[in-house]
């Protein structure tokens, strides 16, 4: 890891707002259950999570699924939050937890399933998150992204940045 690495972090109010959340995606646990119930892989399904938050969805596949893997994450609070998440359930010996710039992350083997649920951003959008994440998967393997969005554009510039937009402008009509 690279001096810059290690100094990188969200901003501070990012942190204070989401550090009591396990879940940092529009998801509740039953819905994370189901999707990974709905991906039908074997334990020892090796997993790459970009953006992973404080961890609950690795952590819980690999208590329920068998799965293994790795989370990368820019949040230090995050990065910590999901390592004591895998040692309270007992899965610290099959999944890892790195704080780093997901953006440019690349697995050192590849995986079977390479995931960005609720931060495509890393990759400027969803096609580029699909790039970079095709860099991690092994050939014939199962990318995962989830991006929540909006059924209608919100009303007013108020009601944007009530949830957490700088602006109406953040909120797109298409994927990028």
């Amino acid at each position: 890891m690279t001096e810059r690495n290690l100094v990188m972090d969200l901003p501070r109010i990012f942190t204070i707002r989401e550090s009591g959340h396990r879940i940092h995606d529009p998801l509740t646990p039953e819905k994370l259950a189901a999707l990974g119930e709905a991906l039908h892989l074997a334990p020892g399904t090796r997993v790459l999570d970009l953006a992973s938050g404080s961890g609950e969805m690795l952590c819980t596949w690999a208590r329920d699924l068998g799965f293994t893997g790795t989370g990368v994450d820019i949040s230090t609070v995050f990065t910590a939050q999901a390592q004591a998440r895998a040692a309270e359930l007992g899965v610290a010996d099959r999944v890892e937890f790195v704080h780093g710039d997901a953006s440019g992350h690349v697995a050192d083997q590849p995986v079977d399933l390479a995931c960005c649920v609720g931060a495509a951003w890393i990759g400027n959008g969803v096609a580029g998150t699909a790039e970079l994440l095709s860099r991690s998967l092994r050939p014939g393997g199962l990318m995962l992204i989830g991006e929540p969005y909006w059924r209608r554009t919100p009303p007013d510039e108020e009601t944007a940045k009530a949830c957490h937009a700088t602006s109406i402008a953040d909120f797109t009509t298409s994927w990028k």
